[in-house]
């Protein structure tokens, strides 16, 4: 009798541990400073600043991203404190006459690479009030640093296109008034589905701490919100 003799090679697969994923999340989140408003400084490979506006003080950046031109977004003073010999400047095209230096003009739907950071430019708009119209074509960023997703949304209310957005880390303005209020913000933030979302746009012109409060605990057990403390 022939005797057959059965070798089962188990193969060792690579597991992915979720506490990995969610230490690499926390790590990110470090490098993520709020400077009131819709000012951000974000550093990675690169230093990057958002919509950098009443600055407390001087630093460099080497991008900056502006969503529109409106005075509270689009400050000259402001990008002048943080610009070096080799600072990029993305910024709408009605931004670009009030701006000095490098300054590269986007619209909804750009894409483009800075010093190795991709940067894609969104539509931004508001859908109930007229602040900030549609044919503006003003932007938020979708942009990647050290391999995360981060969405900076500018002024907007919850809008179609959101549903199409792929971030990890999605920063939504919540103050009402001139963008959506927190109970839109949360709806947003439903369409996108980031891992992290982050209130901005209040505590400073509109809004206060206590719709950034409002968001967090309207999203509580469907999407982790990080209030982050201003800087």
């Amino acid at each position: 009798m022939k005797r057959f003799v059965i070798i089962v090679l188990i193969l060792a697969l690579p597991v992915v541990s979720l506490a990995g994923q969610r230490e690499a999340e926390m790590e990110i989140l470090k490098d993520i400073h709020w400077l009131g408003h819709d000012t951000f400084k974000i550093v990675g490979e690169k230093t990057i600043f958002t919509d950098p506006f009443k600055l407390k003080k001087g630093d460099k950046a080497d991008i900056i991203l502006i969503t529109h031109e409106h005075y509270d977004h689009c400050s000259p003073e402001d990008v002048e404190k943080l610009q070096g010999p080799d600072t990029v400047v993305v910024a709408t095209p009605d931004c670009a006459g009030k701006l000095k230096g490098d300054v590269k003009t986007v619209k909804p739907g750009d894409k483009l690479t800075v010093g190795g950071v991709e940067i894609e430019a969104v539509p931004s708009y508001n859908t109930n009030k007229k602040f900030h119209p549609s044919a503006n074509n003003w932007v938020g960023y979708i942009f990647t640093v050290k391999g995360t997703r981060i969405y900076i949304a500018g002024d907007t209310d919850r809008i179609p296109e959101m549903k199409d957005f792929k971030c990890d880390i999605a920063l939504l303005p919540v103050s009402g008034t001139y963008v959506m209020t927190a109970e839109e913000a949360v709806e947003a933030a439903l369409d996108i589905k980031p891992k992290v979302a982050i209130p901005m746009h209040y505590a400073s012109i509109v809004g206060t701490e206590d719709d950034a409060k409002k968001f967090a605990k309207m999203l509580k057990g469907k999407i982790e919100v990080v209030v982050l403390e201003e800087k």
